[in-house]
């Protein structure tokens, strides 16, 4: 494998010095970059987009062609896993995700089984190694899944929903069957960021979504204890090299010392968290990711700077500060604005790194 010629991002999730604080952006490659909407135009659909490694492996790329990123992040979907268990996710216009056979009932959920990565999902696979030969070294590839959590609040409810009342429903009336759906999810999750690192991603990243819409107890027992699980599985090198590990729990800012527990080297954060009440609640033990409000990025490239400036100085000086948004980037965001949020944390978290 080609050597990394910026290896920045890698460094700072293992809280090691960094002469500036890495950026990259959840969802960078997407519907606010023309050249995007043009490839995905060309595939007819998004589903077609994600299963053609060639186009996938093009639209990685576009932010890293238009931004001084410093990571490409996997073109796919966190419901790939759940589409190759067959309930048959389609995207409707305008309504999101959707499958056409939700897991609801012991009979269902009893026969789902966690896809083979190197079968059902080998298209992901494929993208990944093409994505790696066309990146040439230049920044790290970062893999990813939905937590197991996550994918079942949409196996359960069919999409996305506004107050989860499918899946809460069974969670304290039939425990059990929740337990089931996550139990193999779980399996099906760490054999599919094995095979992407296998593949050749340098880093993977685990997407809790919607683990904030639980109460404090469902969440430690439904949602981070599968977290876990996957991470007690996961790879932690890959020819000899260190794959360092991100989970992101939206609305998780109430469980940060518990998710520093959870295996992860590095946990994301939205915008709600204060960067160093968090830095200062996890300690030495993880980095930290994230975490402006993407809503700043309809300002100005001056507001855009300050506020940038801030989040920076809220973390403070020395390593194991990855910058990012606190969720994924609006398809409304003009492209100019994020050249200004890159500029910006590379000129401004210099200051921070300096002699360390």
């Amino acid at each position: 494998m080609i050597p990394l010629k910026n290896d920045t991002l890698i460094r700072a999730l293992l809280r090691q010095p960094t002469a500036y604080t890495p950026v990259w952006l959840m969802r960078q490659a997407g519907r606010y970059l023309p050249e995007y909407n043009q490839t995905r135009a060309r595939a007819g659909n998004f589903l077609a987009l994600c299963k053609s490694p060639a186009l996938a492996t093009e639209v990685t790329l576009q932010p890293l062609d238009r931004y001084r990123l410093d990571a490409a992040i996997l073109f796919s979907d966190i419901l790939t896993i759940p589409d190759a268990m067959g309930l048959g996710l389609y995207f409707a216009d305008g309504e999101g995700p959707r499958f056409e056979r939700p897991t609801r009932d012991a009979a269902s959920i009893g026969k789902l089984v966690a896809p083979d990565p190197l079968g059902e999902l080998k298209y992901v696979i494929d993208a990944v190694a093409e994505i790696r030969r066309a990146l040439g070294g230049r920044v790290p590839l970062i893999g990813f899944a939905g937590s197991p959590y996550t994918l079942a609040c949409y196996m359960v409810e069919g999409g996305a929903s506004d107050d989860f009342r499918t899946i809460k429903t069974m969670l304290y009336r039939e425990p059990a069957l929740l337990h089931r759906i996550l139990e193999v999810n779980a399996q099906a999750v760490a054999a599919y960021l094995n095979a992407q690192i296998g593949a050749g991603v340098q880093a993977v990243m685990l997407f809790d979504t919607w683990g904030g819409n639980l109460s404090h107890d469902a969440y430690r027992e439904f949602s981070l204890a599968y977290l876990a699980r996957v991470l007690g599985e996961v790879k932690r090198e890959h020819d000899g090299v260190r794959v360092p590990r991100i989970v992101f729990t939206k609305g998780g800012g109430l469980w940060l010392e518990a998710i520093a527990g959870c295996g992860c080297d590095c946990v994301g954060v939205d915008w709600t968290v204060n960067l160093a009440d968090a830095r200062q609640r996890v300690g030495e033990r993880v980095s930290l990711q994230g975490n402006l409000d993407p809503a700043v990025l309809f300002s100005t490239p001056q507001v855009i700077r300050e506020q940038t400036g801030k989040v920076l100085a809220s973390f403070g000086p020395g390593p194991g500060h990855v910058f990012n948004l606190g969720h994924g980037i609006s398809q409304f965001t003009p492209p100019d604005h994020v050249s200004a949020l890159v500029a910006a944390v590379h000129e401004l978290s210099r200051a921070h790194h300096e002699g360390r």
